[in-house]
This record gives structure tokens, C-alpha cells and sequence, in this order.
């Protein structure tokens, strides 16, 4: 993933922020990017309610996937510059604004990524390029109520008229 992360940015990317469940996905990201250049910042992101990876204790949380409870295996400290916590609220929240406003049926995983990448872009400023991934589907996630979808199914189709109307 980090060559097509590099190859889709053209290398001009600040920060890298990817929600930590075993730790594969942000360890072999980094490294990768990592490899092209050294000053990429790594933002590992974990639930503020088991926040275990930024030393905190373990606890209940309900975004899914990520979270363990307890530092992975495969996690080293050296892996991420810094940890971002997300709530599961803010995490539910953005999952549900990403389906009204974008169309995008995610999960609570991607949820915190992209609360997470709005938090790391504020802190770089204007110009950083920040990049995280929809790691999740809502399908598998039931945060979202029908009239959400509904919503969602109505934002796309409307796009999609915009867009043939071109």
C-alpha cells in the first residue's frame, strides 16, 4: 500500500494516519513510505477508551477492528511518530457525516482514521497533505439508521446526475 500511497501523491505527502488493530497495516505502511522519505509522519490511532498504545489502560470501546486491548505483537514504538485517540462517539459520528455528506457507506474504523486526519492536517497547516484509507465498510457496521442510507443513496444519485450531465 505505501507504493500506491506514494505513486497517487506523486511522493508529496506530510502524514500517514491509519487506525491500529494488529499493527500490519501502519508497520508496513511505514516502513514503505519510510524507505522514499524519512520526514513522513507516521499517526498510529487508537480508541480513547483503550488507549493502551499511548500507555493508557484498557477498556471498552466499540470501534471495530482495532483497539485490542493490549499492545500487539507486531507494534513497536518506533513505528508511529505519534498516536491519535479517537472516541467511539467521534468515531460513530464521522462514520454517520461521511454517509450524509459524501455518500460513503464506512464503518467505525475509518471513522477515527479520517477524525484522526483532520486533526493531524490541522496541526501541519494549510498546504499538508494528509492521507488515510477507508479501512472499513458501514455494511459490516450498524451505526447508520435506514433514513441515514437513504440519505446517502440520494446524495450519490444526485452526484451521479451531475456528473452525466457534464
Amino acid at each position: 500500500m505505501a507504493e500506491e500511497i506514494w505513486q497517487q501523491t506523486s511522493g508529496r505527502i506530510d502524514a500517514f494516519v491509519q487506525s491500529t488493530g494488529t499493527a500490519t497495516s501502519v508497520r508496513g505502511v511505514a516502513e514503505g513510505l519510510r524507505r522514499k522519505r524519512s520526514d513522513i509522519r507516521i499517526v498510529a490511532v487508537e480508541p480513547s477508551e483503550s488507549a493502551v498504545l499511548s500507555g493508557g489502560a484498557t477498556g471498552v470501546h466499540r470501534i471495530e477492528g482495532v483497539g485490542a486491548g493490549f499492545v500487539v505483537p507486531l507494534w513497536h514504538a518506533g513505528i508511529a511518530d505519534e498516536i491519535e485517540t479517537v472516541s467511539t462517539d467521534e468515531a460513530i459520528a464521522m462514520a454517520r457525516r461521511l454517509a450524509r455528506s459524501e455518500a460513503l457507506f464506512a464503518g467505525t474504523s475509518t471513522g477515527a482514521n479520517i477524525v484522526a486526519a483532520i486533526a493531524t492536517g490541522q496541526r501541519l497547516g494549510k498546504g499538508a497533505t494528509v492521507v488515510t484509507v477507508m479501512c472499513d465498510g458501514g455494511s459490516r457496521r450498524y451505526c447508520l439508521n435506514a433514513s441515514m442510507i437513504s440519505s446517502a443513496r440520494a446524495t450519490l444519485f444526485a452526484r451521479l446526475m451531475r456528473l452525466s450531465m457534464r
